[in-house]
């Protein structure tokens, strides 16, 4: 049988691996980030119903410029933004691909800050873009001299931030974005996939737009919107870069039946975001009882929680597993990555995390919080 490796296959993608979360369905699925709340019944009605009208003109391709949905992503967006200012593709992973393939590629470096989402890297090996890592601080933070020195010694052409970061739920300041903008002819891309779990109140990246042109913020419908089976990302940035991203899109990217039901999910913004609130409350009560059962959660303003202290991740991955609930053991030493739930799931997953104990002895000094910098 042929192999990948008997294939003429770019030889920067030898030896690399895709893309890897479990995808199995079990009882209890918080593995993954996704928002476990339904649609409310009503916002899936009109979902339905705007689907249906796009079907009846599917032998037409689809509006090249998403004009409507980049209108409806503005409004929603705020901060005087308007549809030039907005992009969107099939989901923030697809956005990303296509800032990598207008600003990065062969010969162009991607500075990130591990550990932080996977597919970060993942993107860069798949547009030929060279992904170097740099240190972050202790308890994962970022702090504008961290940025700034790393900017420094590898001079990239682009810089990823992801804030909320994944996995470790933790904030990223605008002072050390700002430093990062200020200290770099280069783009500065900030991940926001996880902006509406974070504090109320509280300004995100998108307030920073005004005069930095090479600023870009990169958000997602698939978490808050619970919508992470339709596909839809986006970016705000300066008009430019929508320009840019117009020479690496696909013709007709976005099938008319994704922009009907995005437009159709964004008139009901309201509706979407009211279960926000219940699953921050639930990512409260997991860093509380995480805590109560002997375990390390790190502060967290996304809708999951990375805890330590666990002897074998692996082994309790496992326990749980076989009492039908999947998390997610990210390869972080003594760390587990749990997603805030609906009630009822959350407490079936501490419930069983009490009953199985550590999944082994006690944790060992590799175990202890900030050994995971280490990893």
């Amino acid at each position: 049988m042929t192999s990948l490796n008997d294939l003429p296959i770019r030889d920067d993608l030898r030896g690399l691996t895709p893309y890897g979360a479990p995808q199995k369905h079990v009882r209890i699925e918080l593995n993954v980030n996704e928002n476990t709340h339904p649609i409310p019944e009503a916002v899936a009605h009109d979902i339905v119903t705007a689907l249906a009208s796009a079907v009846l003109s599917v032998n037409r391709y689809p509006d090249r410029e998403f004009t409507q949905l980049r209108d409806s992503l503005a409004d929603y967006a705020g901060h005087g933004l308007t549809s030039e200012n907005m992009w969107a593709a099939n989901g923030s992973n697809e956005v990303l691909q296509q800032i990598l393939q207008a600003f990065g590629g062969p010969g162009r470096t991607l500075l990130g800050f591990p550990p932080t989402y996977s597919m970060h890297s993942i993107i860069a090996s798949g547009t030929g873009t060279t992904w170097i890592a740099a240190e972050r601080d202790a308890d994962f933070e970022i702090s504008p001299e961290t940025a700034v020195r790393a900017i420094a010694e590898h001079s990239p052409d682009i810089i990823f931030f992801c804030s909320p970061n994944n996995p470790t739920g933790t904030p990223l300041s605008l002072e050390t974005i700002i430093a990062a903008y200020d200290a770099t002819d280069g783009m500065v891309v900030v991940d926001e996939a996880y902006a509406e779990f974070a504090p109320s109140g509280l300004e995100t990246a998108l307030s920073l737009l005004p005069g930095r042109p090479r600023l870009i913020v990169s958000r997602t419908m698939s978490k808050a919107f619970a919508f992470a089976g339709a596909r839809v990302g986006y970016l705000a940035a300066d008009p430019a870069v929508t320009d840019a991203m117009r020479l690496v899109r696909l013709p007709y990217h976005l099938s008319a039946l994704t922009q009907a039901a995005a437009i159709a999910a964004l008139a009901h913004s309201g509706e979407m975001l009211a279960m926000v609130d219940d699953i921050k409350g639930q990512r409260d009560r997991l860093l509380v009882e995480l805590d109560a059962l002997g375990y390390h959660p790190w502060p967290s303003w996304a809708n999951f929680v990375l805890f330590g202290g666990v002897a074998h991740p692996h082994a309790l991955f496992e326990a749980l597993l076989a009492e039908g609930i999947i998390i997610r053991d990210i390869g972080i030493a003594g760390h587990l990555r749990v997603t805030a739930g609906t009630a009822a799931e959350t407490t079936a997953f501490l419930e069983a995390l009490g009953r199985l104990g550590r999944a082994g002895p006690s944790a060992t000094a590799a175990d202890v919080p900030g050994a995971a910098q280490q990893a």
